[in-house]
């Protein structure tokens, strides 16, 4: 491959063989009372990433249902043992909430370690070596000072997130870096916000919604709560046709800026062109698909979005693919044996 090359991104997946390995997933993670949803993780990624390719050349996923499960369990005794001891002594229990909050930087450190090492392309590893310094900053110190601004910072503090999480990881040993403006996170927030305003004013010009009213209806309950029913069904057909799409806008044009603006070692930059209102009308239409079929087209939901992503996802290759792939094959491959280690765990945190 010459360099300089602009590559696609290629979802082979298929609705159809996606549909019984989902089925399976969901039907044996029922019967094992969630048990077997560890495994049912491990076959999706496997799927998803494994008919995911750049040039032929796809990822891979490679940790166990036994290290997924391994993480629940602790996560459920580490509930478990909370509740117990906040029932029994309220003190002390606020003291280890205290503990677990100073924690929180370093589980969610171990967990984007697993996630990364235990994922690969071309069968080079990823990794991530962000420190719990950073992240106690950018998961606990610039939530609160976001909180303190009326979240009028917020597109500040999701894209300090992304940049965390992107500058720490690697492909072998190339660096990521992410340098997308900030100009791009706030028109995104503006734009989705706008959405809201408009969907809330329309619905009150036609319909006459009013989420003032719900006090009045609330008092009023027991003399007509039909009115209240019917209120209660416009405000949430409301709120999601005001809420879902603003997220989904706000993540295409976040997701642009995003990819756009970051690079790999070696000349390589990221780019995506999802357009707004394709991102917009795929969602709509999924979620309404989903929700008539009472979940039943999820699969078909999911590959379609997938598809959609990687159609208009990509690298502009500063150099030879096949040279880059080598040389990380080669820098990573006395390292190999240490990514069987668990350096790391699956929690289940929102990375």
């Amino acid at each position: 491959m010459s360099g300089g090359q602009t590559t696609i991104f290629k979802f082979s997946g298929n609705t159809k063989e996606w549909f019984g390995i989902w089925i399976v997933n969901l039907l044996l993670s029922i019967i094992t009372i969630g048990i077997y949803s560890a495994w049912a993780k491990v076959r999706t990624k496997k799927y998803f990433y494994g008919n995911t390719s750049l040039d032929g050349r796809t990822f891979d996923y490679h940790a166990t249902g036994g290290q997924i499960l391994k993480g629940r369990l602790i996560v459920i005794a580490a509930i478990v043992v909370f509740q117990i001891i906040i029932t029994l002594m309220p003190i002390l229990g606020l003291i280890l909430l205290l503990g677990l909050l100073v924690a929180y930087p370093w589980l969610i450190t171990r967990a984007m370690m697993f996630n990364a090492r235990m994922s690969s392309f071309s069968n080079v590893r990823f990794n991530f070596v962000g420190t719990v310094g950073r992240a106690a900053m950018v998961f606990l110190l610039y939530p609160i000072l976001c909180a303190l601004t009326l979240y009028t910072t917020a597109p500040i503090l999701d894209r300090t997130v992304k940049r965390f999480s992107i500058d720490n990881h690697r492909l072998g040993t190339a660096k990521f870096y992410m340098d997308a403006p900030l100009s791009s996170f706030y028109k995104a927030a503006g734009l989705a916000l706008l959405w809201i305003i408009v969907v809330f004013v329309g619905a009150a010009a036609v319909g006459g919604f009013n989420i003032l009213a719900l006090g009045d209806m609330m008092m009023d309950l027991e003399n007509d709560p039909t009115a209240f029913i019917s209120f209660m069904i416009s405000f949430y057909a409301v709120f999601f046709l005001g809420f879902i799409p603003a997220a989904f806008i706000y993540q295409a044009l976040t997701r642009n800026a995003i990819y756009n603006g970051t690079t790999l070692t070696g000349g390589h930059t990221l780019y995506s062109n999802v357009a707004v209102t394709q991102m917009f009308w795929i969602a709509l239409s999924n979620m309404v698909v989903v929700v008539c079929t009472v979940g039943l087209m999820l699969p078909w939901a999911q590959i379609r979005m997938s598809r959609y992503l990687a159609d208009h996802t990509g690298v502009a290759l500063g150099g030879s693919l096949d040279d880059f792939v080598g040389t990380q094959q080669e820098a990573t491959s006395a390292l190999g044996d240490a990514y069987s280690d668990i350096e790391g765990i699956d929690l289940g945190l929102p990375i």
